[in-house]
């Protein structure tokens, strides 16, 4: 048995933030019913212009796809029908759309007073930016991402990873389980909010501890504070790094004889560790010169085993051929029926008793008469209506 097994979703969202809530929610084993408009969700293009680009199969496994037109009365009305079959109700639109079609979390409650509804938001909805349109990267900006990124003397630089978007989506459907929880005890629903600027400005809990809300903190740069810093590797190309973290005595002294330099251990402007820090400039030299005749895998296969932490720098294809990955089964292809095999990432949640397989994305619409029939009892007459309304789609 999936652990969410039973939880009904009705998945509104779009593009990230709240597509990836709602697939952690399907891996978990909730069934999750995306409602799309006629042209679908607009993540179904980016980065391949087709219905199936790579970003949405990324975001949108395990789920099902209904199309309901809410520009038109009986879209919208058909939405508030299903309301009292599903447990979650999420969305991610930008600000003020879901009050336009008359969906917001009262009208929901008004038809299913036991209803979890979660809202995603660049900024909440509240305060002075709440009417303010955001994307991931406008999130981290407004969070300090991009100010403690880059070189010292260089300019603020944008992080690529999207864990304002799907940092929040993890959040969010943390939220959702919490609530879910909460109404299978009490009964009763509630409105579950998040703001992506406060989501990822708690992930900058561990930074500028030492002038803690009274300075901005540093750009680190690759550098850092050296023996922790990122080295340059053989081969000389751009991702040909290896990146070295010491916290403690033991890691140094391993470091410093691993890597043939047993004079270090004892000498005493490397004591400890600000004494270290006053000579990094010669500490990154020596280190550097010795993983300039290495592989970056090869560093992290010396060190590693000797309790030192290091990882190569990984570039994005790295990633796909890692033996360590591979072994985990963590890439995972996956048989779609319009693309074909597909490569995809597992949910990396692994539980003993709680396994669901990895499934492709939906057709958009795939499920819509499906859903309707078995929800709302309709037949194929009053479909084929609906269709030739406009109100549904698929």
């Amino acid at each position: 048995m999936a652990a969410l097994d039973g939880m009904r979703v009705l998945d509104m969202t779009q593009y990230e933030a709240g597509t990836s809530c709602t697939q952690w929610l399907a891996w978990l084993g909730a069934d999750v019913v995306k409602v799309e408009p006629p042209t679908g969700d607009p993540g179904r293009g980016v980065a391949r212009g087709t219905d199936h680009a790579q970003y949405f199969m990324n975001y949108n496994g395990n789920k099902r796809s209904i199309v309901l037109n809410l520009k038109h009365e009986s879209g919208r009305a058909l939405l508030l029908d299903l309301a009292p079959h599903f447990d979650v109700f999420v969305e991610n639109y930008g600000p003020g759309v879901i009050e336009e079609f008359g969906l917001d979390y009262e009208a929901m409650k008004a038809v299913n007073p036991r209803i979890v509804y979660a809202r995603i938001k660049g900024f909440g909805l509240s305060g002075p930016y709440a009417s303010y349109n955001s994307y991931d990267w406008v999130a981290q900006a407004a969070a300090g991402t991009f100010s403690v990124t880059g070189e010292a003397d260089g300019p603020p630089m944008m992080p690529a990873p999207t864990f304002g978007d799907s940092g929040t989506g993890m959040l969010a459907a943390l939220g959702i389980t919490a609530a879910y929880h909460q109404q299978q005890r009490t009964g009763e629903g509630q409105l579950v909010e998040l703001s992506m600027q406060e989501v990822v400005t708690a992930f900058m809990r561990t930074t500028g501890l030492r002038t803690w809300g009274t300075e901005p903190a540093p750009r680190a740069g690759i550098h850092r504070n050296p023996p922790t810093a990122t080295y340059p590797c053989k081969g000389g190309g751009p991702n040909d790094w290896a990146f070295i973290m010491v916290t403690t005595q033991r890691m140094w002294d391993t470091l410093c004889t691993t890597i043939g330099r047993n004079e270090w251990v004892t000498d005493p402007r490397f004591a400890n560790g600000e004494l270290r820090i006053e000579h990094r400039d010669e500490i990154y030299e020596g280190i550097s010169a010795w993983t300039r005749e290495r592989m970056k895998f090869d560093v992290m296969d010396i060190l590693g085993p000797t309790g030192v932490p290091c990882s190569a720098v990984y570039d994005t294809v790295d990633l796909w051929t890692d033996r360590h990955l591979r072994e985990r089964d963590f890439i995972q292809t996956v048989e779609h029926p319009h693309v074909g095999p597909v490569q995809l990432m597992r949910n990396p949640i692994r539980m003993s008793a709680s396994d669901v397989p990895l499934g492709p994305s939906p057709f958009l619409g795939a499920h819509t008469a499906d859903v309707l029939h078995a929800a709302l009892g309709l037949t194929d007459e009053q479909l084929a209506d609906l269709r030739a309304c406009g109100a549904i789609g698929g």
